[in-house]
């Protein structure tokens, strides 16, 4: 996508992004699509909402793309193009796009907040659109999964972990409607909305939170070293759930803000 460079483990994220994938769902419903689009969607992880928006194109295409070759490689063997004819994936950064108007709708769902800077993805997704092209984002906002962020600022502050987060910086882009609306105007898009919307993220057991930390907090759990890193997740996971138990069902809540932006290309 752009930014640090992480390395994700494709197969686990796939069997931890259930969150992701719904939240996905939601998304592509507001697409809105009429199935003769060509869309390009940023961060595609290992494919299944590529995929769903393909199932809506008997006429159009989608494009995913993805700055982890192991999540392409994934994708690729799962939705393999003589079967998917409507369906491709490649690598690529997010900030340095190479499409010229190509596409009538950009996409993207929980990737860009991995983008400290993204002023220059704005700008490459506006010229990767058709003129009246539009994008629909989303992505963590300003205070996205703040008990978790402090359970973590916490956690590395404690003598065991400390080493290993000398000089580290917070990594995420969780920006607000405001000023993601100033790059919108900049970069050349008539701003439709930009709003934050609070979620709350289900993980249904001890077990899956564990799961989501391990494949989706990386610049925190890569900084330790990979025989202490299972020591380092389960403490995570002992300083969230005791300041926010889990319900009487055994499942852990995470409040989440997403931004979403929706505008056109002038």
């Amino acid at each position: 996508m752009g930014g640090p460079s992480y390395q994700w483990n494709a197969n686990d994220y796939a069997k931890s992004s259930g969150v992701q994938q719904q939240w996905a769902r939601e998304l592509i419903r507001k697409l809105r699509l009429k199935g003769s689009e060509h869309i390009l969607d940023i961060g595609c992880g290992d494919g299944k909402a590529t995929a769903e928006i393909a199932g809506s194109l008997p006429e159009g295409s989608v494009t995913g793309i993805d700055s982890s070759e192991p999540m392409i490689a994934l994708a690729q063997s799962r939705y393999p193009s003589d079967a998917f004819p409507h369906l491709r994936f490649q690598h690529g950064d997010a900030s340095s796009l190479k499409f010229e108007n190509e596409f009538d709708i950009v996409f993207s769902n929980a990737a860009l907040h991995w983008i400290l800077d993204q002023r220059p993805v704005v700008h490459g997704i506006r010229r990767s659109l058709k003129p009246g092209g539009k994008i629909l984002l989303q992505m963590g906002g300003r205070g996205n999964a703040a008990e978790v962020i402090a359970a973590l600022d916490k956690l590395i502050e404690e003598s065991e972990w400390k080493g290993y987060f000398h000089r580290f910086t917070f990594p995420y882009g969780f920006y607000d409607s405001e000023e993601y609306g100033i790059w919108l105007r900049e970069s050349g898009f008539d701003e439709i909305r930009s709003e934050l919307i609070p979620k709350d993220a289900v993980h249904h057991d001890r077990a899956a939170f564990e799961s989501w930390i391990r494949t989706t907090w990386l610049p925190f759990t890569q900084r330790v070293p990979e025989e202490k890193r299972e020591i380092f997740i389960s403490s995570i996971a002992d300083h969230y759930i005791r300041k926010h138990p889990m319900d009487d069902h055994g499942m852990v809540h995470v409040r989440m803000m997403r931004l979403e932006v929706e505008a056109v290309k002038r």
